[in-house]
């Protein structure tokens, strides 16, 4: 049975990979077509604050890498160059 969507689902989740377990189960949801056109409309807003979540961690820990690894990180596509 589909999980309702309520405004509690609007809370941040309490890491990545639960927001990421979320919206994995949401997308499945929806491409199963399990839900009326309000719990899709809600789906949707919901997967969309998952995605900025994410995005946002994302950023954070890649502000982390850069610190920590200071001038040593490289752009991908200038390692591959260098290995031709």
């Amino acid at each position: 049975m589909p999980k309702k969507l309520t405004a509690e689902t609007s809370i941040a989740p309490a890491s990545f990979e639960i927001a990421m377990a979320e919206l994995a189960q949401l997308v499945s949801q929806m491409e199963a077509g399990q839900l009326p056109l309000e719990a899709s409309v809600a789906a949707y807003q919901r997967g969309s604050e998952l995605v900025k979540f994410c995005a946002t961690q994302l950023d954070k820990v890649e502000a982390q890498v850069k610190v920590l690894e200071g001038d040593m990180l490289k752009p991908y596509a200038d390692a591959d160059e260098g290995a031709q």
